[in-house]
This record gives structure tokens, sequence and C-alpha cells, in this order.
């Protein structure tokens, strides 16, 4: 199948970063923002924007509170969808599979290397419960930051979750819309994939 020029070469994977890494030189605003999509009570879905924060060899990473909406629905539902949009390149990415979680040394280190306000935020938030107000989040903040001291480690309830994609799609805008529409698939992960052109 001919595919050259930003859709060259076999490995998704290492497509998607090279357009990541694009975007980073173009998009104004967080170019590793992907709409993340999973399955919540009684089938229904539910969407929201997360920051990507790693494409590995073999799946898309990103971090989160396990109590979370998101984090609870990944677990009981360990499948999901993702999109990265790039508006500056006309370009995106989807992929949709499977979910599991991230833990361990990698996920100690990203934790460590946030800052600090972020480090006891993640501590203090419960995600996705409801809040009184503000005031009450800040006063857990502060309580938090005299429990943990300079240097909080990572919370148990809080770490990665990787995508193993089943399918990737690349997109990229084309004249009179006729655009560029490549998708990788495959039945498990480990399987060759099975590339395709799409109508766009």
């Amino acid at each position: 199948m001919e595919r050259d020029g930003i859709f060259a070469g076999d490995d998704p994977f290492g497509i998607a970063r090279a357009w990541l890494a694009e975007a980073e030189r173009t998009e104004v605003n967080d170019p590793n923002a992907m709409a993340l999509a999973s399955v919540g009570e009684g089938g229904m879905p539910n969407v929201r924007m997360v920051l990507l924060k790693e494409i590995a060899d073999d799946g898309f990473v990103f971090y989160t509170n396990y109590g979370s909406a998101k984090g609870r629905e990944l677990t009981a539902h360990p499948m999901a969808a993702g999109v990265l949009h790039w508006k500056s390149l006309r370009r995106q990415l989807r992929m949709r599979g499977m979910v599991a979680r991230e833990e361990g040394d990698k996920a100690d280190a990203y934790f460590a290397s946030r800052s600090l306000r972020s480090r006891l935020g993640a501590w203090a938030s419960r995600q996705s419960e409801p809040l009184s107000s503000r005031g009450h989040l800040m006063a857990e903040v502060a309580k938090v930051t005299a429990l943990k001291g300079a240097n909080p480690p990572r919370p148990p309830f809080w770490g990665g979750f990787k995508i193993t994609p089943l399918e990737i799609e690349l997109w990229a805008d084309g004249a009179f819309r006729l655009h560029d529409r490549f998708v990788w698939r495959r039945a498990m992960p480990g399987d060759a994939w099975h590339i395709q052109r799409l109508n766009p």
C-alpha cells in the first residue's frame, strides 16, 4: 500500500510520536490533550479531556486519580477510546483498545516530576466527588501540606492507565474534504497490524 510523507512507516506508535513532536512545536496549548471515552454505569459512554503523558511502544499512557469517575469506569470496564486533535496541523489520531493500570516505578517517577502544588493537590482532591466550596478544597490542601511536607509520595489511589489499542486511525485534512485516512487494526495485542486506507 502506498503511504509516504506524514504517513510513512508501518509502526503507528512511531508515526504518532512524530506527529505529537510536530504538534509540540505548533500547538499553542496542550498538544498532548486527548479526549478520553470510557463506559459508565448501564453502558452509558462518558468522555473528558486528559493529558497524554507517553506514547510507548505498545500503548498510550495518562495519569489520574483511580477513585475519579474515569478511574472507576476504566477499572470496571477496562476498555477506552481516545482522540488527539491537532488543529494547527489539521490532523487527528483516534485509538481504541484495552486498558490496564500503569503503576510502580514509572508512575512514582512521573508523580515526582510534577510540581509540588500538583502533588499536594492530588492528595487533597477527592476527584469527581461533590465539593461544598473552593475554601474547603484549599483547607484540605493546607492539611495535606502540613502532613506530607515538601516531598509527598505518590498516593496509593493515583497512577497511570495505558490504552493498548486494537485500532489506531490517523487522519489528515485534504483539499475539498478529500482527507487522507489510514487505519491500523489487529485482533489482539501483539498481533500483526492490518493497515487499510479509508474513504474520507
